[in-house]
């Protein structure tokens, strides 16, 4: 049965929505209109749940890769008969060039066989089931040798460039040869059934145009730190996770990945936190992609709308939509049977009070970008959450890690108050006559003295993840990042020590909390950004190399390392473990920047 590792996936993107490839040539996820719509394949969750797949007939050793600076997947299969090469990619819009990239993207899934060596028998096998899987279409052959699958709201049109595609039953199948130096050009176009035609587009010559789209893209934006490539890498997959439209990033391309085999932490994250926007304008602003920041900060401040007093929602659909209320489908077994399967994510309705900081902290970052005076929409959301945090900050709350229990008073929450409050202060002299740097500076300066009161724990020799708690949290290696503390303080240090002994493993990889049953990649970057701020740069430098040795042969990070296997586990590819290696590749370039 078909039950690839994570790991074996590649990431294609057309900035509006993405697809998973197999190292096997199946596509085994794709949700046509855009990242957070429903899915017309669906393997990935269940063997039944719908794909497409392009093969050599005879077993293959494969080896794969990008094309530099895009998203687009060549995969070479090496058989005994000879050796030829599957490239994948979503199209771009004929013409699109720089920030274009994505705005009007078609809709169409293109995939070009390329003969390199003998004559190599290749099978075709597509099985599209929309809506996840709860669709089997009606298949239509149609005059131009291509067929119409329609079921439900979806319509889609699979060619074949000349080649014999046949339906039979619920599924198309396809047998031909490909001989050294020929080519065979397949597209896949989706459209609303009732909406106009899907997109007619010729493979080839799409496919060209779209790696151009891209590589013009990636040669805007320079960065000359160090890994140059892994970050030039991870910011192209950010850009693929970037829904052009809005200017939002996805967390993840995927819901439901398990953070545990057989485990229930499934979750979908295909949505946008505003804890990951204010990391991502870190991580873009270490590219050198500001355009994409400003873009972001207009999507942010139409999402939250004006701030009152309910606690801001910690995440968004792509387009600012606020309620994304979770369900579980039961048709769907699950990765590796991990079940419950979730679609929608319910911690929009958490309070968790490090947001505003989050995203004050993002203002200031670019502030240089937005000019000396914030317009109407910003000002009044800096303000709205300011205030926020100024009238809340003594509350619980659910903390970053979304726990679906009680509220606490989590230590990474409080800190990020801190920084609210520490960032409007700064920010005061471009918020208008209501600013009130004096009063939030002396919020600031309670919400630290409680911190570092009720925060450390003098028998764990380290802050703890809530207040009044013994249990370790890996988020209090986030302290020096947002300058609540220097890495060289003596409670700083010990705390890093002590979470490197209790939480680290020998592979570089941190848990968030001791009885976490995997590594969590951003917490494993946010040491090696400790280690480096402390001075230790070779430490640092020889556990980013550990770290970055969990990503796939296509350079693709998911949430989570499995101790015992050492597999990816969790959605992916994961935003924020990409996020995490840009900001360490940049601590070990500059330990002293912001």
């Amino acid at each position: 049965m078909h039950k690839p590792p994570i790991s074996d996936y590649g990431f294609i993107s057309d900035c509006r929505s993405g697809a998973l490839v197999s190292r096997d040539g199946s596509v085994d996820w794709w949700c046509p209109d855009r990242f957070d719509s429903p899915s017309v394949f669906c393997r990935l969750l269940d063997p039944t749940g719908g794909h497409w797949r392009i093969a050599p007939l005879a077993a293959s050793r494969v080896e794969r890769a990008y094309r530099p600076g895009t998203l687009v997947l060549r995969t070479v299969h090496h058989t005994p008969e000879g050796s030829v090469a599957v490239t994948d990619a979503l199209a771009a819009e004929l013409g699109a060039r720089g920030h274009e990239l994505g705005m009007n993207s078609p809709a169409v899934l293109l995939r070009v066989v390329e003969g390199l060596s003998g004559r190599v028998r290749m099978h075709l096998d597509f099985a599209p089931r929309p809506e996840y899987g709860l669709l089997t279409p009606y298949l239509h052959e149609q005059p131009d040798g291509g067929v119409l699958a329609t079921a439900g709201p979806v319509a889609l049109v699979l060619r074949g460039g000349g080649q014999p595609l046949r339906v039979d039953g619920d599924r198309v199948g396809c047998t031909f040869e490909v001989a050294a130096g020929q080519t065979v050009g397949f597209d896949l176009a989706y459209a609303p059934v009732y909406g106009p035609p899907p997109a007619r587009l010729d493979p080839v010559a799409t496919l060209a145009e779209t790696a151009r789209a891209w590589e013009a893209y990636r040669e805007a934006h320079h960065y000359d730190g160090e890994y140059r490539a892994q970050v030039r890498h991870s910011a192209t997959v950010l850009t693929g996770l970037t829904y052009t439209r809005s200017g939002a990033v996805a967390a993840a391309l995927t819901p439901s990945l398990p953070e545990e085999i057989g485990g229930e932490r499934n979750y979908d994250y295909r949505y946008s936190w505003l804890r990951d926007f204010a990391l991502t304008i870190r991580a873009f602003w270490v590219a050198a992609c500001p355009h994409e920041a400003s873009r972001l900060f207009a999507w942010v401040t139409r999402s939250i709308g004006r701030v009152g007093e309910d606690p801001v929602p910690v995440l968004f659909g792509l387009e600012g939509e606020r309620d994304i209320s979770e369900h579980e489908v039961q048709h769907l077994r699950g990765y590796l049977d991990s079940r419950p399967v979730r679609f929608g994510n319910d911690a929009w309705r958490q309070r968790q009070l490090d947001v505003p900081g989050e995203v004050i902290s993002a203002v200031w970052r670019m502030r240089h970008y937005l000019g000396d005076t914030f317009d109407e929409e910003l000002r009044e959301m800096v303000l709205g959450l300011t205030e926020q945090v100024a009238g809340t900050w003594q509350l619980p709350d659910h903390g970053a890690w979304e726990i679906r229990d009680v509220e606490r008073h989590y230590l990474s929450s409080k800190v990020f108050c801190w920084a609210a409050m520490n960032r409007a202060v700064e920010l005061a002299p471009r918020l208008g006559d209501r600013a009130d740097p004096r009063r939030w500076a002396a919020i600031r300066d309670e919400i630290r003295a409680t911190i570092m009161r009720e925060g450390w724990n003098e028998r764990i020799g380290a802050f703890t993840g809530a207040f009044g708690s013994t249990e370790l949290d890996a988020s209090a290696l986030y302290l020096p990042v947002v300058h609540f503390l220097p890495a060289s303080d003596p409670r700083m240090r010990s705390t890093i020590e002590v979470v490197e002994r209790e939480l680290g493993t020998e592979d570089g990889l941190v848990r968030r909390w001791d009885s976490d049953p995997a590594g969590f990649l951003p917490c494993s970057f946010w040491l090696v950004e400790c280690l480096a701020m402390a001075g230790e740069r070779d430490r640092a430098e020889a556990l980013f190399e550990r770290v970055i040795g969990h990503a796939n042969d296509v350079g693709l990070l998911s949430e989570q390392i499995d101790l015992a296997t050492g597999a990816q586990l969790g959605n992916m590819p994961q935003a924020l473990s990409h996020i995490g290696l840009v900001a360490a590749a940049w601590r070990l370039t500059d330990p002293t920047s912001d």
